[in-house]
């Protein structure tokens, strides 16, 4: 008997240093999620640069296709700059008292207080918290570009160049905070996988108000506005479709089921949104074009992107389908009902197809916990209660993106002496008034 005591006292003991052994052992790097999320990373990165240019840029007069190109390529350069400097900070930083629910804190400035060794914060022991810094940088890049597209052949590259760095800190990263770095929408349960309300409804809605205020380009309306290269667009369309897989799939933020679920509702709602917009051309229209092909699959990559790693099969196809018909609806019909000049549709396509796919995500996310961020609603059985978080979180990021798009743009054109280029340059193009150089030296 005493044995069976002393053996069962050191079986406790040794159960007792395990279990504390584990409570306090440190985090594991996973070099499986480090290699998906290193290849993510690139794969969003891909998408500005190259893709969003080319796509934006082949939609473009030829007179201003480098100018267009320069837009985005430059905004991924500065507002990178900037996320480093100081917008990750305010974005994912701890802060204490009532701001911290609006703005993140100010402890990682310059990426001070982050380590090399340190794991990333939103999936703890899988990979390298610098990996998920670039990450959320190329986030903030691709939005403030999208909203490029909207005042391409008007807007001065100077006043652009100053808007970017300005806007990725004042109007996104606070953005970004409160949905995904511990603010209030993020603590009242609003989903957003991969960014239908940070990035999309942000950088479209941008992209409007930079278009009213800088005014509509010359001539618009009355004289036929070309696109240099359909095929470019369509070139650069394609790009996006794959770097989409890294913006989605990786928000997963590891090689697991999750971005499984993320990989195919993408790959479901880009196919289905290319198809719905060329079904649709063809009867109105009567005519299916690869533009029409290219501009519904990515309103059917916007629409998914807030769900795609809460929803199925089902859910997929009807929310790319109808965010499809949603973006034609606004490039075809409200654009020219209201007579604003949204150059590239970057309103139609990116604000009205990610609202869609913001709410949406209330209605098809599968029941089952384990898809669904922490929160107070943490079941999809409180369809309406998730609704009604989804509402509110769509209503305060395009109050804050309004408000603080005016405001950014007003400093600066005033930093630049006026957002808008002179008339001869507007006339003879911006590649050769601004930059200097012609798309083809023939």
């Amino acid at each position: 008997m005493r044995k069976i005591s002393l053996v069962a006292f050191a079986l406790l003991l040794s159960g007792v240093a395990f279990a504390d052994q584990n409570a306090t052992a440190a985090p594991v790097l996973n070099s499986g999620d480090t290699a998906w999320m290193l290849m993510a990373t690139a794969m969003v990165m891909l998408m500005t640069p190259v893709g969003l240019a080319l796509f934006y840029g082949g939609m473009t007069r030829s007179k201003n296709v480098l100018n267009t190109y320069a837009m985005v390529f430059g905004a991924f350069a500065i507002s990178f700059i900037v996320w480093i400097i100081a917008g990750y900070s305010i974005a994912f930083g701890v802060t204490e008292g009532a701001m911290m629910k609006i703005i993140g804190g100010f402890g990682n400035i310059m990426l001070s207080g982050i380590s090399w060794t340190d794991l990333a914060p939103s999936a703890p022991g899988l990979y390298p918290k610098f990996v998920f810094v670039v990450f959320q940088g190329t986030f903030a890049a691709i939005t403030v570009a999208i909203a490029a597209g909207a005042v391409i052949e008007r807007m001065k590259f100077s006043t652009w160049a100053i808007f970017v760095a300005l806007w990725t800190l004042i109007v996104y990263a606070p953005i970004a905070h409160m949905v995904w770095g511990g603010g209030f929408l993020f603590d009242e349960g609003a989903l957003d996988f991969a960014g239908g309300t940070v990035v999309h409804m942000n950088g479209g809605l941008a992209g409007l108000v930079l278009a009213l205020l800088v005014g509509k380009r010359t001539g618009y309306g009355k004289v036929a506005m070309k696109p240099m290269s359909v095929l470019l667009t369509a070139v650069g369309a394609g790009l996006l479709w794959f770097g989409w897989y890294g913006f989605n799939a990786g928000s997963a933020f590891g090689a697991s089921t999750i971005a499984g679920v993320a990989m195919l509702t993408t790959t479901i709602a880009a196919a289905v949104g290319a198809v719905t917009w060329v079904v649709v051309e063809q009867i109105v229209y009567k005519k299916p074009t690869l533009l029409g092909a290219a501009t519904g699959a990515i309103a059917g990559l916007v629409s998914i992107t807030p769900a795609a790693g809460f929803v199925g099969v089902s859910g997929a196809f009807i929310i790319g389908s109808v965010g499809t018909l949603i973006g034609f609806f606004g490039v075809s019909v409200l654009k020219k009902k209201l007579g604003y000049d949204d150059s590239l549709d970057a309103f139609g396509v990116h604000f009205l197809a990610g609202l869609w796919g913001a709410i949406a995500v209330a209605i098809f996310a599968l029941n089952d916990k384990n898809l669904l961020w922490a929160g107070p609603l943490k079941d999809a059985n409180d369809r309406m209660g998730q609704i009604m978080v989804q509402l509110e979180s769509v209503l305060v990021v395009g109050l804050y993106a309004l408000v603080g798009t005016i405001v950014v743009y007003y400093v600066s054109s005033l930093l630049s002496g006026g957002g808008r280029v002179d008339a001869e340059s507007e006339e003879s193009g911006l590649d050769d008034a601004i930059h200097g150089e012609k798309v083809m030296n023939l």
